[in-house]
């Protein structure tokens, strides 16, 4: 064991060496533009993102000719989120996925086994290129198109891991690594709290990994339950990537209603720590939205949030989390109305907007094969094994997207909406409009003598009526309607407005 811990040290020095990636071009901006709330993210399963299901059966049969996302044929979907507005993308982990002990039958994108190598279920077996040419090709043509790339660094290690490593795992008495919370396709890394931690195996690890990951050209990294892991291990890591890379970007998952350890093995940093120690964003608790059926609920979580942000020396932001590949489809918990609130959120409250791959493209994420023994397999798991209501990260499943076109539509309009009142919304003030009905969302965006006022139906369910006093509008006032109701001319009035279920009302004022 002695011996293999010495060899083992010894290919981590020449990691070290071969990753300590510099390049002429060593800076991106992703930072800059992120804390200044210019980042309109898209989070993808490559695995998935362009995925041909010829038989519509919602699993890609390999031996009928079928083809799995990959790097090489994800490069014919990116002009599509070009034309979205889409300037950041969000890899979900592209590191190799464990098989034994396995969830689904191509292996949970978070189970990983290895720390510095690209998954090669991800790769075009028909291209010249090796796994890491073929990823970062396909970083470079983001890049091309001025769309920068996050990459997903799971917090927790796959099974197969374990066995090779045990040493990199906390385990009880008699060996057996700990499984948190319910996260059955991942065991615990024993994180030291103290001098050792850098000299540690599973620190050097992490490094190697953000070498890695700069050396195929991410401009960013996204960390899984950062919360997991202490303090000082991110100050340590953040400062050691920007280093690396000028302008490197540290978004944290990590939310405000996050208070317990995923185990009683694991730390908990809160996310006021996670920013202190360098990351520049969190999650939020946007995807609370479902439960904010009044106004003064969400005005809570955003004025709380921004007096928390102004504490820190710089600049920190937040991400739209109204949906992520963690939570039940919108579409599910409230239809095509409720989904069309959350892209006006995105594009109009102090955030980076965010979404997920097949969201816009009405995917309700439910798969016909759940839970359904395959045919085949490539883990231990012979069952198709998925989250109903969100995006499949456990098989080789279909191209997300669904059969409507109104949410793509819908963000067109929205987001041609954010570049014009660009100041409006990412530096403006956010101003609470004061209303006499509490299920009426009612804010206005100002900044410079322009405002963008946003009126919103939170109720599903019924029609509702609202008086809303707006100082700015003025006689002399030039009023655009940008998502209206069919009286226009009401809102000039001292008449109330009546909304429709999940109706939304946006114009401008100059």
């Amino acid at each position: 064991m002695r011996l293999k811990k010495i060899v083992f040290l010894l290919i981590f020095s020449l990691v070290i060496r071969n990753f300590g990636y510099c390049d002429e071009n060593n800076k991106t901006d992703l930072e800059e533009l992120f804390v200044n709330n210019n980042s309109v993210i898209y989070a993808l399963n490559i695995r998935t993102f362009n995925a041909d299901d010829k038989n519509g059966n919602g699993i890609i049969d390999f031996n009928l000719g079928e083809t799995s996302g990959n790097f090489i044929n994800a490069i014919d979907r990116l002009d599509e989120l070009k034309s979205l507005g889409i300037n950041t993308i969000h890899l979900l982990p592209i590191t190799p996925v464990g098989k034994v002990k396995a969830l689904g039958t191509a292996g949970s994108l978070y189970a990983m086994s290895e720390f510095a190598a690209i998954n090669t279920q991800l790769v075009d077996s028909e291209s010249f290129l090796s796994p890491k040419e073929q990823a970062k090709k396909f970083i470079d043509e983001c890049h091309k198109r001025n769309i920068r790339v996050i990459v997903d660094m799971p917090s927790c290690g796959a099974y197969d891991l374990f066995i090779n490593r045990p040493d990199l795992f906390v385990s009880d008495k008699e060996g057996t690594p700990y499984t948190p919370a319910d996260w059955l396709d991942v065991r615990l890394f024993n994180i030291p709290d103290n001098e050792t931690l850098f000299k540690s195996d599973i620190f050097i690890l992490h490094k190697i990994f953000v070498n890695y990951m700069i050396s195929i050209g991410a401009d960013g990294i996204r960390a899984d339950v950062a919360t997991i892991k202490p303090y000082i291990f991110w100050k340590e890591l953040i400062n050691y990537a920007r280093s690396k890379k000028e302008g490197f970007l540290f978004l944290a998952e990590a939310s405000e209603s996050w208070t317990k350890p995923a185990s009683d093995k694991a730390y908990f940093t809160d996310y006021k720590k996670l920013l202190e120690a360098g990351f520049d964003g969190y999650y939020g608790d946007y995807f609370e939205l479902k439960n904010w059926d009044t106004m003064d609920k969400l005005t809570r979580s955003i004025t709380e949030r921004q007096k928390i942000l102004k504490k820190y020396q710089s600049k920190k932001s937040v991400i739209g989390s109204f949906e992520t590949h963690d939570i039940v489809s919108p579409l599910i918990t409230g239809g095509e109305n409720y989904s069309k609130i959350i892209v006006w959120l995105n594009a109009t409250l102090p955030l980076n907007p965010y979404y997920v791959d097949g969201f816009l493209q009405a995917d309700d994420y439910i798969y016909n094969y759940s839970n359904k023994k395959a045919n085949e397999t490539y883990t231990d798991d012979e069952y198709y094994y998925v989250h109903q209501g969100q995006i499949d990260i456990f098989n080789y499943s279909r191209k997300p997207g669904g059969d409507s076109n109104k949410l793509i539509e819908e963000h067109k309009l929205a987001m041609n909406l954010r570049q014009k009142f660009n100041e409006q919304i990412t530096k403006g003030k956010f101003i609470v409009l004061n209303s006499d009905n509490p299920h009426i969302y009612a804010f206005q965006r100002k900044f410079n003598k322009k405002s963008v006022i946003v009126i919103i139906n939170r109720n599903l369910a019924a029609s509702e009526n609202v008086k809303i006093k707006i100082k700015d509008l003025k006689k002399n006032a030039k009023i655009t309607f940008i998502k209206d109701i069919e009286n226009k001319n009401i809102i000039k009035t001292s008449a109330g407005l009546m909304l429709k279920p999940g109706e939304i009302f946006i114009f401008t004022i100059q």
